[in-house]
């Protein structure tokens, strides 16, 4: 591994394992949360109640969704392909969870007389590691549209595939700004490079940026046209049952990855406003806190922006989009330099 990339390892071996299960659990704990929290918060942004009957509150609402999923009898339809049928959920899953292994929720900590960073791994190489297992996470997609052996579902995923691609270069180049600032590639060295000033004001430009193609990357409103109601095509369009919800958990699984980066990136990860330093097991919650933050605008914009056609979408990205990204690397290039 030491051949492809620097690790900073602070721990041995059977705490990555205890970290790598505490990651997957977290985040399979945090999808019906989530899915409630969105519900409700669509249900006051649009003066109706959401969720109120199953459980206290609706708060069990997800969780009878699930069952009512996991429940369903297997099916596909006969001209689908069976191992990449089922194998294209798992690949969407493994790669959105994957990423989470190097988001930062603090420094190194001692626990019980021994250090352990609170993140998955420390590499030298954090943003293409997430860019590696977005690219990965593209054949999740195309599998799934192709293996279903429909022709909807398979334009569903030429159509899907574009726009991750389309979209995913004005959001590398966002990033690029942000690295050439801090000048290094460690994510936790981006948050120490933050303490005296987060990389959201000198990188405003390219926060947006960042921001924007997010949406697209994850699916959201107002470029949600893989699910739009007026659309016939999608890559699950074949898809029911558990690995429908496989799909949707891997859609929520990216929104918490992408708001997990741009707290780390441009709002100082751990750190607190004013030069605050609070003890370190408030560092996890600081992370978390942001998080929701962004995870709320998600939601907000989903609630206020109309959803725009395929031809807008795709001339946004390229046309306008991938220019500014552009434009603000370079401005960015020649302030560092000069």
């Amino acid at each position: 591994m030491i051949a492809f990339a620097d690790v900073n390892y602070f721990e041995p071996w059977w705490v990555q394992i205890i970290k790598s299960i505490v990651i997957f659990a977290v985040i399979f704990a945090m999808l019906p949360i989530l899915i409630v929290y969105e519900r409700k918060l669509l249900g006051r942004f649009q003066a109706r109640y959401g969720p109120n009957r199953v459980g206290p509150f609706g708060l069990l609402q997800p969780l009878a969704e699930i069952v009512k999923f996991a429940m369903k009898e297997p099916f596909r339809t006969a001209t689908s392909i069976g191992f990449l049928y089922r194998i294209a959920p798992v690949i969407a899953i493994v790669t959105a969870v994957g990423a989470l292994a190097i988001i930062p929720f603090g420094g190194v900590q001692h626990v019980f007389g021994q250090r352990v960073g609170l993140y998955g791994i420390d590499v030298s190489i954090g943003p293409l590691y997430v860019f590696a297992l977005a690219g990965i996470s593209f054949y999740g997609i195309m599998l799934g549209g192709w293996a279903s052996g429909s022709k909807y579902a398979f334009l569903g995923a030429m159509r899907g595939a574009a726009q991750l691609i389309s979209y995913e270069v004005s959001q590398s180049l966002a990033l690029v700004g942000v690295i050439i600032t801090a000048q290094t590639l460690s994510l936790t060295g981006i948050v120490h490079a933050q303490q005296g000033l987060w990389f959201f004001i000198p990188q405003f430009a390219g926060f947006l940026i960042y921001l924007v193609a997010s949406f697209a990357e994850t699916n959201r409103a107002p470029f949600d046209l893989l699910e739009a109601d007026t659309e016939i095509i999608g890559y699950f369009t074949e898809y029911g049952g558990t690995p429908f919800v496989a799909y949707l958990f891997a859609e929520y699984a990216n929104m918490i990855v992408v708001s997990a980066i741009a707290v780390t990136l441009f709002f100082g990860g751990w750190l607190l406003p004013f030069g605050l330093h609070p003890p370190g097991w408030v560092d996890p919650i600081v992370v978390v806190a942001k998080i929701i933050l962004v995870f709320t605008f998600f939601i907000w914009v989903r609630t206020t922006l109309p959803r725009l056609r395929y031809d807008q979408l795709m001339s946004f990205g390229w046309k306008i989009l991938l220019p500014l990204a552009t434009l603000n690397l370079l401005v960015t290039a020649i302030i560092v330099v000069t």
